[in-house]
């Protein structure tokens, strides 16, 4: 039997063995803006981008830390190195702090973000002396021990102090709000703030990088996008395409700067930025953008500048208000210029031809735009609140039925909206009442929607998911289903799916079930049949970098879930992949195959049809599990049905369809 094993291990099963493990949680962070150097040791702490990572001066290797790895939080504002504790300090812009040590330990110290305090709590920065770091605040000074890893002191001043020192017998706070520097003897009372006195004019503390670190630093950085900005992704080609936001009217009003990033076979493409300088007006806020079906080298992207045509990458056509029809945002009377162009939502069609929402805008609000880029308008009234289109047109999509969907996420007229390209019939939703005639209170706005396997909608608002069923449709006034979830507590009573959740995404994996993204509670994923939920990911549960979702990403052929989040791009390997039509001996596979006595996770077997029957036998037929897929995915935990652990051999999973009909075998070696 061992000799049967082993040549199985030189099969062609061993492609498989390095595939991701379900349940993996991966970061993709920038590490591209370099803001500081720390010297420790044989290694170079790098603060870049407001990631953090060190290079080895002995072996040349480069190390990244995040929350996968250990770290606490995300963005880290500042970091020092401590000689005489052989420790750095990793300042986060929410205040947590984590220290790490030379042998790569990190420790949590989580009392200043946590304490409330009366008092402006920002950090302005970190000085070390001796065994302590001394971290300048909006109100004072708090002293850390490095070696004891605690807050020891907090000294209470009464001023925001910018940076701190201390000579043979005095320390020295430098504050710019109160224009001057502070001293207090060392061996007076440093918590009294009478003890501190005026000693001279404010001096700036202009930190600089040692010019050796920095040469060496610039010369090698780990692999990761240019820019942390991540608004709007999508998973097509087996690429993941993604933009950076971030104006939108009514809903986020700072600026950022025009950012595409693509991922394709683990490579970061970055598609040109900088385009003021060709187009003479802002390149900022890109806030969507569109992949021709039939070239997906040519993609379009809109926000708050207009429309953007690239290929491979570099800009080849940029529209605007002078050489098109699309127009400036109203703002009261005035037609602002091409810096206010909102193009929040852009999709294409099956012919071919991309649709345009031009928001804000004095007379045009759906625009097409076909394979020769020549635009026209498919403006209706209905999409007009006071003199302009809606202000934030967005989420647009075609749907099963080649009818254009999409969402007006703003206060002034929240609505859901379907137009249908073939007899140019427009309707509106305004009113929103659910299955128990109750009227659902959208006010803010309506945030997505997407459709599902069924071929219902889904509809994101502040105030949790609604569903609007295939059936209803062609109904004028159709009810929206909130989900009702049974209690199952022995009585009949209900709750509506994660009624008063303000849902910012959805999308549909293979398997059928929905995953939700949330402002502020992080992503749900439910169950097909809508009555389960089956994961809750938090920043306090999860690796997930912040609770507030921007979108999300499913790759269906690994089950990768992409999730956009104001702090940055990560994934997580689910269980779910999109079904096969037909299961054979090319498609369904079985990893890590082998099986090695280190391995303690799930096995997975992938290219199954959908709610496929899956028995896992012996060698001579004995059943060791059986279950059903989630779409094309199956896991076994490598445990028989009594949950101990099976024996080294071979094993046949045996598969058929839900209808019944035969499918394929497959084996996986176990070694024990």
């Amino acid at each position: 039997m061992k000799k049967y094993i082993l040549s199985i291990i030189l099969f062609a099963f061993t492609l498989f063995a390095n595939a991701a493990q379900i349940g993996n949680w991966k970061c993709y962070m920038a590490y591209n803006d370099i803001t500081d150097v720390q010297k420790g040791g044989n290694k170079l702490y790098v603060l870049a981008s407001k990631n953090l990572y060190y290079y080895n001066t002995n072996d040349n290797s480069i190390n990244t830390f995040d929350k996968i790895n250990g770290m606490n939080d995300c963005n880290v504002d500042y970091i020092a190195w401590c000689q005489n504790a052989k420790r750095l300090i990793i300042i986060y812009e929410n205040g947590n702090i984590d220290i790490l040590d030379n042998n790569d330990n990190i420790y949590n110290i989580s009392d200043y973000k946590d304490k409330s305090l009366t008092v402006n709590k920002s950090i302005n920065g970190i000085d070390i002396i001796g065994d302590y770091a001394y971290m300048s605040t909006g109100f004072g000074i708090v002293k850390i021990d490095m070696k004891s890893l605690e807050i020891c002191d907090t000294y209470n001043l009464g001023f925001g102090v910018n940076y701190m020192y201390i000579d043979d017998s005095n320390i020295y706070a430098a504050s710019e709000e109160k224009g001057g520097i502070y001293t207090a003897n060392l061996s007076s009372n440093l918590l009294d703030p009478n003890s501190w006195k005026y000693h001279s004019s404010y001096v700036p503390n202009n930190k600089t990088i040692n010019p050796e670190y920095l040469s060496i630093i610039q010369s090698i950085n780990p692999d990761g996008p240019k820019y942390n900005y991540f608004h709007y992704s999508k998973y097509y080609d087996n690429a993941l395409y993604t933009c950076g936001g971030y104006f939108a009217s009514g809903e986020n009003d700072f600026l950022r700067p025009g950012t595409i990033q693509v991922l394709r076979n683990g490579e970061w493409q970055i598609f040109q930025d900088g385009l003021e300088k060709i187009t003479g007006y802002d390149y900022q806020d890109i806030n969507c953008f569109a992949i021709d079906p039939t070239d997906n080298k040519r993609v379009f992207a809109g926000g708050r500048t207009g429309l953007y045509e690239f290929y491979d990458g570099n800009l080849k056509n940029y529209f605007n208000q002078d050489n098109s029809i699309l127009e400036g945002a109203v703002s009261g009377s005035i037609v602002l210029g091409n810096d206010y162009v909102l193009i929040n939502g852009i999709t294409f069609d099956n012919d071919g031809n991309l649709w345009i929402l031009n928001s804000q805008a004095k007379n045009n609000s759906i625009i097409k735009m076909d394979k020769q880029n020549n635009m026209t308008s498919h403006s209706k009234k209905e999409l007009f609140t006071d003199n302009y289109s809606m202000p934030n047109m967005i989420s647009p999509m075609i749907d099963s039925r080649n009818l254009l969907w999409f969402t007006n996420n703003h206060w002034s007229c929240p609505a859901l909206i379907c137009y249908n390209p073939a007899n140019d019939a427009l309707k509106v939703y305004k009113t929103f009442i659910n299955q128990d005639n109750k009227d659902v209170n959208v006010i803010q706005g309506v945030r997505c929607v997407t459709e599902d396997n069924n071929k219902n909608l889904w509809i994101g608002t502040y105030v949790g998911p609604l569903m609007l069923k295939a059936s209803d449709l062609s109904q004028d006034s159709p009810n929206f289903i909130q989900i009702k979830v049974p209690r199952n507590d022995g009585t009949n009573f209900a709750d509506y799916l994660l009624s008063g959740i303000d849902i910012t995404y959805i999308a549909i994996d293979g398997g059928g079930r929905k995953w939700f993204g949330t402002n502020g509670n992080g992503v749900y994923l439910i169950s097909e049949d809508n009555n389960t939920q089956i994961e809750h990911f938090m920043t306090k549960n999860s690796p997930l970098l912040s609770d507030n979702i921007k979108s999300i990403s499913i790759n269906h052929e690994t089950g990768e879930v992409f999730f956009s989040t104001d702090n940055g791009l990560c994934s997580y390997m689910s269980d779910a992949t999109m079904p096969y039509e037909e299961m054979t001996k090319d498609n369904v596979y079985a990893y890590p195959n082998p099986v090695t006595p280190d391995y303690t996770g799930n096995i997975t077997i992938v290219g199954l049809s959908y709610n496929s029957d899956v028995k896992i036998t012996t060698a001579n037929g004995s059943l060791v599990h059986s279950g059903v897929s989630n779409g094309g995915t199956f896991v076994w935990d490598g445990n028989d049905m009594n949950g101990n652990r099976v024996a080294s051999g071979v094993y046949n999973v045996v598969t058929s369809k839900s209808d019944g009909s035969k499918g394929t075998v497959c084996k996986v070696a176990v070694i024990n």
